[in-house]
């Protein structure tokens, strides 16, 4: 088993090697305890691979994740952890990548099945919200749930979604990302699930007091309810799983009992009975099947102790089960295709299982059933001879191996062997004539082994290209209004088919194939008539096509290919000589059945012929539905194992021994319609008995008239391309296509004739509307022209009279407004002055605020300037400390240096006193000592080199080091040269920006400066227009000669303000400069505020408290 820890990683492989669950872990056979199932299960369970999320920050933990889905192709799926972490899986890619960051945790999950690269995802703030694997953009955030959101379930089209929460459900649309509808409830029954069923447009609603209902999504109209559980029955219902095909209902909770709906007859028809270590049901999913039609029969079942056992609902057997105590399950989805199972652990981990892995025991194909031939006397063997190993029954399980006998028997070898075998060898490794033994001894092949075999026997080539070259031409002209005559529900299936029908209805068309073959379509299914005809023209025009086709098209329709070969296979073996009488029915083959039937029941042929009943009664409804009409499905699937493992003549002896079969009820018909209903529906009959007679036929039947000397032997379909199909008079379908032709082209000239008239008649008829519509309007408008005379007459006197008022009114609203204007006038000029008043006196407040300002921000710099030298000084004495501290380390480091020298030179003089005593004794010493104080003096030269050798090393080790010390200091001093740079650089900036801020506060101050004066001459200007309009109040007959003087003043005052505007743009040297402008001079303040005099060139005073004179109080 492969353990991937995603980390901190956005992307990367899922696993470094190919996995193989089967070959790495094995299989171990267990024994059950008793009442239970024995079989085999995985030693580890089938895992490809753990997944495992852990984060690598200051104190590691692992994330937990707590949902996982998969997408509609099974070979995705989407896991998110509890911090919001949302990962893709691509499992035949072998990539994970991190596709959303929520920041929360998140509580279900869900892909979007229209748009494949959008998911929805449930949060913890009980919204949804929907963003794209590829951009990792949000798409949409959907908010309306009060509590978590603990379900989504998406609908096969993929338009709508309904999530699930404990008090409501609420449908949305997926386009528009709008909610559509909501379930409401009542406070005291909550809700357990509500969920789509697969592949319908109806809504499953289960709720906590173990009511279920079903309601049409579009209308949201109640269907039905299904009825209570038994009485006997106290479970509560807290998880629920529905089949792929929609028709089965398993629901489970606190208890070890499963209890299976049936959803069409609305009832509970089977209860099963978990083990007794089983007390509650946490979690149910079916199993799916490539075979089984979406009619699964394996249910995955979670516990609670944390294993999944897989059991089948119709035999009641445990199969196989993942996870144990140690490793428990929390929560498991298995995929659409069934191979993958996806489970998240006690551990907060992730384990994938290999389905093909944990069923390779389970689904291994049933061992051949062989006779036993009685070996020949020892002495006649021969080196020739064959000895070959039979066992008796079926092979049991590895655990059973010792109970079966095993028999051994020698067969003489025959000389034809090699060439038989040859013939019989099938391209799959099976062998044709083991085959046929095989099904002689259970009558049909396995159900899960079928289709493989059948693809064995037909040696169907699987022509991909050929193939998709026939699927590019679309849809054939001939089949293009197939839904008009053949109103199928399944649009799938529609385009499946493709061709016209006899039938009118759905019901009469699903009739003859039963209701278990109302399969529901899946996956997009090619146009297999549309294939056909284009394949060859006279399928175009065969009737009975559909008829024939439609079986397989329905065992075959998620794979495509398959299907046409085996339809194609069918027609070129088993439907051979069918063609040459077309259009007629095949009379050549109809005419072997009725010879072969008149040599084995003379007696019901007489009978058929004394009615007038043909064989195109009795035997063509058979051939052309290929007994789909009046067989079961299981029944049909039996026949056709034995059709395709024999002599294409198999299905001619059929017809007749379906016939001898029934030869009692047909014996009592007398009328050609019961004969007709007969052959066209199911009968009492077993078709075991019908196969037994149809082997009995095929050895009994003379060969004069047996079909197989008529029918060619089986010849399987070509490789690469598909063989070319003219066995049928070219000439009769040529012209039917010639005709078809020419008739189209006349119906259309016709239909368009038809259509020019009916417009032309349109026409006229529309003109004969609108012309009396004309002159019913023009008599109305004569009848109203009269009417409105009479209404004018009178309105124009009522005019008169009302002219003749509103005189008199306006002369009195005229007389009423003069006096009006003069007290607005009046009002008028009082508001003015007092908002010349107010305005000085929020000038005069504006002035000392300003000042009291800069005097707050001079007093402001200067405190900052004294904080700026406090901290220069503080970084001053930071800067002298830690320079005092690198001097006392300096010396420190001398110091010890020194000690280390001095150290060293002691112990050279000690070494050399020693040496001296040493040289002094020996002198001492007698002759005996001189090889010993040779060694010793060999001991000390090897010390002395060795001492050497750690001295030359630490020299060289010093060496290093201070290379390294003048390289540091030389990047030091590099680093100090730019530093000093860049501090340079940023002083200059700093003095220019410094420069900049003083130009522009000069020209902000010259600014000011030149708007107060044109505030002072406007506000002069309007003084003076005031004063003129008090001294015309008080002498209104010398008005005259003052009004030339104050337009003058006036127009010198503008005039002022434009030249004072020119020169607030001087420079810094004219700023103390006096102003002259009509004899007046600059306040003191620097601000020009000044009052033109009535007569031109007089400035008016202020009084004591600095507030301007009026005119009137000057004069």
């Amino acid at each position: 088993m492969q353990s991937t820890d995603l980390g901190n990683k956005d992307s990367g492989k899922i696993w470094h090697r190919k996995p193989t669950p089967a070959t790495r872990d094995g299989y171990r056979p267990r024994r059950e305890c008793a009442g239970c199932v024995a079989g085999w299960r995985p030693a580890r369970g089938g895992i490809i691979v753990n997944i495992i999320h852990s984060t690598s920050d200051y104190l590691p933990k692992v994330l937990r994740f707590l949902n996982v889905a998969f997408d509609s192709s099974g070979d995705r799926l989407m896991a998110g952890d509890h911090q919001g972490n949302i990962y893709v899986f691509d499992l035949c890619g072998n990539r994970f990548n991190l596709v959303q960051r929520a920041a929360q945790a998140c509580t279900a999950l869900a892909f979007n099945l229209r748009r494949k690269s959008e998911f929805l995802v449930a949060l913890a703030d009980y919204s949804i919200k929907c963003f794209d694997t590829v951009t990792k953009e949000l798409v949409s955030w959907m908010r309306g749930h009060e509590s978590s959101v603990f379900s989504i379930s998406v609908h096969a089209s993929g338009r709508y979604a309904i999530t699930t929460s404990s008090d409501t459900a609420q449908l949305w649309d997926l386009d528009t990302f709008q909610r559509k509808r909501k379930l409401n409830i009542r406070q005291s029954v909550d809700i357990q699930k509500v969920f789509f069923l697969p592949l319908s447009n109806t809504i499953l609603s289960c709720f906590k007091d173990n009511s279920i209902f079903a309601w049409e999504c579009d209308t949201l109209f109640c269907k039905y309810q299904l009825p209570a559980p038994p009485e006997s029955s106290s479970m509560l219902y807290k998880v629920f799983a529905v089949t792929r095909d929609g028709r089965i209902l398993a629901a489970g909770g606190k208890s070890n009992h499963l209890h299976l709906w049936c959803l069409e007859a609305k009832q509970l028809f089977r209860i099963i009975q978990m083990p007794t270590k089983v007390r509650a049901i946490r979690h149910l999913e079916f199993l799916p099947d490539s075979f089984d039609a979406g009619s699964n029969q394996v249910l995955g079942v979670l516990s609670q102790d944390g294993i999944m056992r897989f059991v089948n609902i119709q035999t009641c057997k445990l199969l196989f089960e993942i996870g144990g105590l140690d490793e428990g399950i929390s929560s498991s989805v298995i995929s659409p295709h069934g191979r993958y199972i996806a489970s998240i652990m006690e551990n907060g981990s992730l384990n994938i299982y290999s389905v093909q892995a944990l069923t390779r025991e389970i689904n291994k194909p049933p061992p051949p059933l062989v006779k036993v031939i009685e070996d020949l006397p020892k002495s006649k063997l021969s080196s020739s001879n064959l000895k070959v190993k039979v066992m008796s029954g079926r092979v049991q399980r590895p655990a059973k191996l010792r109970e079966s006998k095993t028999q051994t028997r020698i067969l003489k070898q025959d000389l034809t062997d090699n060439f038989e075998n040859k013939e019989n060898e099938l391209s799959d490794g099976l062998n044709k004539k083991r085959l046929q033994i095989l099904l002689k001894g259970y009558g049909e092949y396995p159900t899960k082994y079928r289709m493989f075999i059948w693809r064995s026997l037909l040696q169907l080539p699987e022509n991909h290209t050929a193939f998709s070259s026939l699927i590019d031409k679309g849809i054939h002209v001939a089949f293009v209004n197939l839904q008009e005559k053949y109103p199928i529900k399944s649009r799938k299936l529609l385009r499946v088919l493709q061709s016209p029908s006899k039938f009118s209805n759905l019901k009469d068309l699903f009739d003859y194939i039963g209701p278990t073959w109302i399969i529901q379509d899946n996956h997009p299914i090619s146009r297999t008539l549309s294939s056909l005809a284009h394949w060859s023209a006279i399928f175009s025009d065969t009737p009975y096509l559909p008829l024939l086709a439609f079986p397989f098209v329905k065992l075959f329709q998620n794979n495509q290919l398959i299907c046409f070969e085996v339809v194609a296979t069918l027609v070129i073996n088993w439907c051979q000589h069918w063609f040459e009488y077309f259009p007629n029915p095949p009379i050549n083959i109809l005419t072997m059945i009725e010879n072969v039937l008149a040599f084995h029941d003379k007696q019901l042929l007489q009978h058929f012929m004394n009615h007038d009943i043909t064989s195109q009664l009795y035997a063509w409804p058979l051939l052309e539905t290929v007994f789909s009409e009046v067989l079961t499905r299981e029944e049909w699937l039996k026949l056709f194992d034995n059709v395709f493992s024999n002599h294409p003549s198999f299905l001619l002896m059929t017809v007749v021994a379906y016939n001898t079969c029934s030869r009692a009820p047909l014996l009592n018909c007398n009328l050609k319609a019961d004969f007709e209903y007969f052959f066209h529906h199911r009968n009492n009959l077993d078709i075991n008995v019908v196969i037994r007679e149809v082997y009995h036929l095929m050895d009994t039947t003379p060969t004069d008239i047996h079909p197989e000397g008529m029918l060619g032997v089986f010849v399987a379909l070509t490789k690469g391309q598909y063989p070319v199909f003219n066995q049928y008079p070219k000439f009769i379908v040529d012209y039917q296509t010639q005709e078809r032709e020419r008739i189209r082209k006349d119906e259309l000239d016709y239909l368009r004739e038809r259509q020019t008239v009916e417009d032309m008649q349109a026409e006229v008829d529309q003109q004969k509307v609108e012309d009396d519509a004309w002159y019913q309007k023009q008599e109305l408008l004569r009848k109203a022209e009269e009417t409105r005379r009479e209404m004018l007459l009178q309105e124009e006197e009522k005019i008169v009279q009302q002219r003749q008022r509103l005189a008199a009114m306006k002369r009195e609203l005229k007389r009423k407004e003069m006096h009006l204007q003069d007290a607005a006038r009046r009002r008028f000029l009082k508001h003015q002055q007092n908002q010349r008043e107010m305005e000085l006196r929020r000038l005069d407040d504006e002035i000392e605020r300003k000042v009291y300002m800069r005097d707050q921000e001079i007093a402001t710099t200067a405190k900052d300037l004294e904080m700026r030298q406090l901290e220069l000084e503080s970084q001053k004495r930071h800067y002298e400390k830690q320079y005092s501290r690198n001097q006392e380390a300096a010396t420190k480091e001398i110091r010890e240096d020194a000690d280390a020298y001095r150290q060293k030179v002691n112990l050279e003089e000690h070494m050399f006193h020693k040496l001296i005593e040493t040289d002094q004794s020996q002198s001492l010493k007698t002759q005996k000592l001189i090889e010993e104080n040779l060694a010793n003096a060999e001991q000390a030269c090897i010390d002395a080199d060795w001492r050497i050798q750690a001295l030359h090393k630490q020299r060289c080790d010093d060496q290093q080091r201070n290379e390294c010390y003048q390289e540091v200091a030389k990047l030091l001093r590099e680093n100090r040269r730019k530093e000093v740079e860049v501090l340079n650089a940023m002083m200059r900036a700093e003095a220019k920006k410094w420069g900049e801020a003083e130009e522009k506060k000069f020209h902000l101050t010259s600014e000011k400066r030149a708007s107060t004066l044109s505030d002072a001459s406007r506000k002069g200007f309007l003084e003076q227009e005031l004063s003129d309009a008090f001294e015309h109040a008080k002498n209104p007959l010398k008005q005259e000669a003052p009004r030339l003087q104050h337009e003058h003043v006036s127009s010198s005052c503008l005039t002022g303000t434009s030249q004072l505007s020119d020169v607030s743009k001087m420079d810094s040297s004219s700023q103390g400069s006096q102003l002259v402008w009509a004899g007046l001079s600059p306040p003191a303040t620097g601000n020009v505020c000044c009052l033109v005099a009535p007569m031109a060139g007089t400035a008016l005073p202020r009084t004591a408290d600095g507030k301007w004179l009026h005119a009137e109080e000057f004069l």
